[in-house]
């Protein structure tokens, strides 16, 4: 999921797909960085509507007086409490210890939640509710508003009315804020909370510095004692064979092996490669057809597994079936952009329903939530260990392992570490050779190898995984670290002798409608040549 952004916002229009889908790239791993986000929001038009009565007269009141005696009785029914992550104020540096809290929901509610997000120096927008449509569409949706009213700031939920004149990617009242320095902001989001008992665990927190605010989010989200049973249809009867005439039997494929953490590995030195069902260079979503000659492409190179990033451009009912059909496993995501870290954001519902509803999770060896969430500021580690916990609840027909896709520096942080190793039986990570300035390509491996050793060392008794690796054929030198056809290539051995059978190789194929970003090489990852097959855009 990496990519460009003007590039990938004209593409996602043309093609119905969501260029924040795309977005995926590696200028916070080079030297020279850069801004890594940005918004393309077509023109909405928003209907207000306003009614007013007929003028009326009204005469002037005489005065009289009389004694009324009444008696009632008001009853003033509180607002539900909800599991928002409760703010605490440090004022003065030292430890603090907040207590747990259960909280009861008994009915879906939805409420003004909070998101945050790091920023530079800037104008930036952010939030709102993102909705894709393929024709000219009325959009009715609850979103999320701030008004301020002397020092105090509220935030409310309130049902707006859009029309979205022309197919393409619509972000509808997104919040637009101005910093002048390098900045966390926080924006208001609609989240809902489903009923069930939440419980934020005890916490302990130390402080370095004054007026600092931390957060105790309800990790633990009781389920109702009852799943809601899930609609099965019987398949009919074969027709009998004609007389006289034996039935020949069905194809056979060799079906990937039930999902384990132990599976996470192959008996030759490719594991798997990283799959997005885009065109090489519109970024338009590939046919059916195409995602299947694709699939094939892969396991006849060898691969054994698949990693798709995210639900759009069908690609699980794509990506699935060709994988199901060559008996290849794969590797799921639920990709996290900017505008939440909750399943209350639409974008994350969307995908987390999609997997929810598939019926092809035999296929699947692991699920990753969120890909670089945390280093690029989406999500805080309590929100990103909430959101596995939701989507382990949503996706109830998958019992295998979880993790998150981030990178080593990332992992080694104690509130990562502490917040993200009990909720995964994986400890998953992105690693780059290329992105370490004393690497050469033909060291590549011997680099892999030593982080996957540092991993190992993150969550006690975990697996791990290389969940992204590669070498660019185009762009600058990185110090030592050189892109090129025959620098990819020697990489790829290295990495392949050393590390392959726990390697995710990045990527199939090139990505051209990416922007090519500082490093100067975010088209041109795809590996298809180092693998020997051929057709494929490199």
């Amino acid at each position: 999921m990496k990519g460009g952004i003007a590039a990938a916002a004209v593409a996602a229009l043309a093609g119905g797909v969501s260029a924040a889908h795309h977005r995926h790239g590696h200028d916070h791993l080079f030297a020279k960085r850069g801004s890594e986000t940005g918004v393309c929001v077509p023109t909405c038009t928003t209907i207000w509507t306003t009614i007013t009565g007929a003028a009326t007269l009204v005469p002037i009141a005489t005065t009289t007086t009389a004694t009324v005696t009444n008696t009632a009785t008001v009853s003033c029914k509180p607002t539900p409490p909800v599991p928002t992550p409760q703010p605490h104020t440090c004022p003065t540096p030292g430890t603090y210890t907040f207590s747990a809290t259960t909280i009861t929901v008994n009915q879906t509610t939805t409420v003004c939640g909070a998101a945050t997000t790091k920023v530079p120096a800037g104008t930036h927008t952010v939030g709102g509710v993102t909705t894709v449509v393929k024709t000219s569409t009325t959009v009715v949706c609850p979103v999320a508003t701030v008004t301020t009213s002397g020092n105090v700031t509220t935030s409310t939920i309130l049902q707006t009315t859009y029309v979205c004149p022309t197919p393409g990617t619509y972000t509808i009242a997104p919040h637009t804020t101005t910093v002048t320095k390098d900045t966390v902001i926080v924006y208001p989001v609609p989240t809902s909370y489903s009923p069930g008992t939440y419980t934020a665990p005890r916490q302990v927190v130390t402080v370095t510095e004054t007026d600092y605010v931390t957060y105790c989010p309800f990790t633990s989200v009781g389920l109702p004692t009852a799943p809601a049973p899930q609609p099965t249809k019987a398949a009919p009867p074969p027709p009998p064979p004609p007389a006289n005439q034996k039935q020949a039997p069905p194809p056979q494929y060799n079906a990937p092996p039930p999902a384990s953490p132990g599976g996470l590995t192959s008996g030759n030195d490719h594991f798997g490669i990283t799959y997005t069902p885009y065109q090489a260079t519109s970024g338009a979503c590939k046919s059916a057809s195409q995602v299947d000659s694709d699939i094939a492409k892969l396991k006849a190179a060898g691969f054994s597994t698949v990693r798709v990033y995210s639900t759009d451009c069908n690609t699980l009912e794509n990506v699935g079936s060709s994988c199901q059909k060559y008996g290849m496993g794969m590797i799921v995501g639920v990709f996290v952009k900017d505008s939440g870290c909750s399943y209350g954001s639409p974008d994350i519902k969307e995908q987390v329903d999609a997997l929810s509803a598939w019926d092809k999770w035999g296929l699947v060896k692991l699920v990753v939530v969120g890909n670089e969430a945390i280093m690029n500021g989406f999500c805080s580690p309590q929100q990103l260990r909430d959101l596995i916990t939701t989507v382990k609840s949503k996706c109830s027909q998958y019992s295998g392992p979880y993790t998150i896709s981030e990178t080593l520096n990332v992992w080694q942080r104690s509130d990562v570490s502490s917040a993200i190793c009990g909720v995964v039986g994986v400890t998953g990570a992105n690693i780059h050779p290329y992105f370490n300035s004393d690497v050469t390509p033909d060291a590549a491996g011997d680099f892999v190898a030593g982080q996957l050793q540092l991993l190992r060392q993150v969550c006690n008794g975990n697996d791990v995984i290389n969940l992204e690796c590669g070498w660019p054929t185009r762009g600058n030198c990185n110090g030592k670290a050189c892109p090129g056809h025959e620098e990819q290539a020697s990489a790829i051995k290295s990495i392949r002798d050393k590390t392959g059978s726990k390697t995710v190789f990045f990527s199939f194929e090139n990505d051209l409608w990416k922007d090519a970003g500082s490093c100067g090489c975010e088209q041109s990852w795809g590996a298809a040549a180092s693998f020997h097959m051929i057709n494929v855009s490199i």
